[in-house]
């Protein structure tokens, strides 16, 4: 991989960073294609002089998706959305960078998608990432596709924002309380993804399910925040019907199809290849989150460890 050009869409997002740092260390070349550069330029940083260029792209625009990729060896397609025009992005987007991968003939596409895609998934994002993940393949049949859970770090979405609401809360209201997920530590997918872009000729054709190596509930999920941080919260299940009511309101804690995606647990499936297929092993989520939890405790970095 050193000194190869890999054109990286998202690569300024949470996810996108980790995985420049990744490919750096590999002494790939990385090129940013992102709507906003102005969130880009932190991976500047991560590597050496030389090692970064940026150029604006938006995946539903085929013309700038073609300019973007122009000269690279290996594209990596990370653009995904929680709300908003799914099919725009997750599909047509996606059909555009691999139609534009094929055209310029890369050595390797890895697309990442979403455990959930389902062509009957009940909620558009699950239908839309499957329809993407069948576009890509059929534009560039030796594409890899990887597929995370819930992916956990330091600027995550989603440990950060339950944190932030059980250190608040007085009681800490749980929507799709038994829903499972096994969360996968940013790090680990963002090595997976280097490595499978790395050897196309090994993990070219092939779907990857990365996940961590615990599945937790929604609740337990919260119930572990809460203790990490040291608040001993009472945790209230909150019934479906009250979850659809909130999912109506404008601005509300979930969307309608959020609330349907949590209708279905979001965990790799039975023999399927994962994280240690692609040379990873997968991290607790205890082993590392503390590092970042910390600034949720009272005194912060003074406080008393929570005790196992």
């Amino acid at each position: 991989m050193k000194d190869s050009l890999v054109t990286i869409f998202g690569g300024g997002g949470f996810l996108g960073r980790q995985v420049a740092q990744a490919l750096m260390a590999r002494g790939a070349r990385v090129r940013i294609a992102q709507r906003d550069l102005a969130t880009a330029f932190k991976v500047k940083s991560l590597g050496n002089l030389g090692q970064t260029q940026f150029v604006a792209a938006d995946i539903r625009k085929p013309e700038t998706v073609a300019r973007a990729i122009t000269g690279s060896d290996i594209v990596i397609n990370l653009v995904g959305i929680l709300s908003g025009d799914f099919e725009a992005f997750h599909h047509q987007g996606a059909a555009n960078v691999a139609k534009a991968a094929a055209a310029a003939g890369v050595q390797a596409l890895v697309h990442v998608s979403a455990i959930g895609a389902d062509a009957a998934s009940p909620s558009a994002y699950g239908r839309s990432k499957a329809a993407g993940e069948e576009a890509v393949k059929a534009a560039f049949p030796a594409a890899t596709i990887i597929r995370p859970s819930i992916i956990f770090g330091p600027e995550d979405q989603f440990l950060n924002r339950f944190a932030d609401i059980v250190r608040v809360a007085p009681v800490v209201p749980v929507i799709g309380a038994a829903t499972k997920f096994q969360p996968v530590y940013v790090a680990d997918v963002a090595q997976a993804i280097a490595h499978a872009a790395e050897q196309p000729g090994v993990h070219g054709g092939k779907t990857f399910e990365v996940a961590g190596p615990q599945v937790m509930s929604m609740k337990e999920i919260n119930a572990w925040i809460a203790k990490a941080i040291g608040c001993d919260k009472t945790l209230v299940e909150v019934p479906g019907g009250i979850a659809a009511l909130l999912a109506l309101l404008p601005g509300g804690p979930i969307t309608r199809d959020q609330l349907a995606m949590l209708g279905r647990d979001n965990v790799a499936a039975p023999g399927t290849e994962g994280l240690e297929a692609l040379g990873v092993a997968p991290t607790p989520l205890g082993a590392v989150a503390d590092k970042w939890m910390v600034r949720y405790r009272r005194h912060g970095r003074f406080a008393g460890r929570a005790k196992a």
